[in-house]
């Protein structure tokens, strides 16, 4: 025989309740995550948009070899000397235009040449202490601290000048190349010191104007052919070059001059 039990009518509408909040919940739960997936999907790919933007590998900025070395430092030295065009070379890559790397590329950017100019100038800066009693770690220390201002100091110049201009999306690896090429003539600026004093002042001048030349023809590369607007004004734009071409020389007369 069968007993007809009886379910509470409150007992029905909550296990209907439970269940509709149930499903609600899950739904919730999935439309939160596939939300929080598209924003850090999108997050992600804009990090990496902007890293590979202004942060390039920096493996590209070393793949040299001494025959673009010995290139480079003409450039670098002689810049007025240089018959070839100033425009980089673009290769595809990836179905993407990307630059040649500098082995292939006398007018890419390296940090090679700046790190090693910059150890060079270390070098002669000891040498010179050394020569006039005056050597000691404290005074080493000294001229690589300044030498590390002297070069965030080109580097902040030359980014300004390019935000100011309308290239503010050049790598910053690219901006930091420029800056430390300043450390090969500055490097011949020392060696010039050592041998006598009064080839200093000369040399001094020689130098700021190397590298002026350089970085103003290198700007204007950059402006013309590396960004996608620039600033029209030639007016504004000749004052920013002329700028830029000037503070080299307090630049490099400061940063030659050795306190002994």
């Amino acid at each position: 025989m069968c007993e007809k039990v009886c379910v509470p009518q409150s007992c029905q509408h909550t296990n209907t309740f439970g269940g509709m909040s149930g499903a609600g919940s899950h739904l919730l739960k999935t439309e939160l995550g596939a939300c929080g997936e598209r924003i850090l999907g999108s997050g992600s790919a804009y990090m990496q948009t902007n890293i590979g933007r202004y942060f390039s590998n920096p493996h590209y900025y070393f793949q040299v070899n001494d025959e673009y070395v010995k290139n480079k430092l003409k450039v670098i030295l002689f810049p007025f000397l240089h018959r070839g065009h100033w425009m980089r070379t673009n290769e595809a890559s990836g179905g993407e235009f990307s630059f040649k790397p500098p082995i292939y590329d006398i007018n890419a950017p390296d940090l090679y040449i700046p790190l090693m100019a910059f150890g060079t100038y270390l070098v002669l800066a000891g040498f010179f202490l050394g020569i006039n009693g005056k050597f000691s770690p404290e005074a080493l220390g000294m001229q690589f601290s300044d030498g590390l201002l002297g070069w965030f100091l080109e580097v902040l110049l030359l980014e300004a000048t390019l935000h100011s201009l309308g290239g503010g999306d050049v790598p910053i690896l690219d901006v930091v190349a420029y800056g430390g090429y300043t450390f090969t003539p500055l490097s011949v600026v020392l060696l010039a010191k050592i041998v006598s004093s009064y080839c200093f002042y000369a040399v001094t001048l020689w130098g700021c104007f190397c590298t002026g030349v350089f970085l103003v023809k290198t700007i204007k590369r950059i402006l013309i052919a590396e960004v996608t607007s620039y600033e029209k004004n030639s007016s504004k734009r000749n004052y920013l070059l002329l700028l830029v071409a000037m503070t080299q020389m307090p630049l490099l007369f400061w940063l030659g001059h050795i306190r002994v």
